[in-house]
């Protein structure tokens, strides 16, 4: 019977190099929020800050709200079939200083689309 190599890591011309299986996904350690941004832009993500730099991770631009009851609604329900969210694909970086407001989103609600 043939014995089976186990390789835990390779390195090639000093670079490492490991199974994809073993490289853990990153979790982000911020609030998921609704951030209004000066000029009308709405976003929805994980926000990080760090002094005046701040990120939204696994941002979504909120085209239409698709709610009733403004904003608040979609922080506490999360978004609606009438909702349009714009996936973002990176991170979506602004100045405290540009920030109009922030809401503090039901994680339950958004963590689908948000994680």
């Amino acid at each position: 019977m043939k014995e089976k190599i186990k390789v835990d890591e390779l390195t090639i011309d000093g670079t490492v190099y490991v199974p994809k299986e073993s490289v853990i996904q990153q979790e982000f350690t911020g609030d998921m929020k609704i951030v209004i941004l000066q000029r009308g832009w709405i976003y929805v993500g994980i926000v990080e800050k760090n002094g005046d730099d701040c990120v939204i991770r696994n941002a979504y631009n909120i085209r239409r709200w698709g709610t009733t009851k403004g904003l608040g609604e979609l922080s506490i329900n999360g978004p609606t079939d009438n909702t349009i969210l714009d996936k973002c694909y990176g991170n979506v970086e602004y100045n405290d200083l540009t920030k109009v407001n922030a809401i503090t989103v039901n994680k339950e609600k958004w963590e689908k689309i948000l994680l």
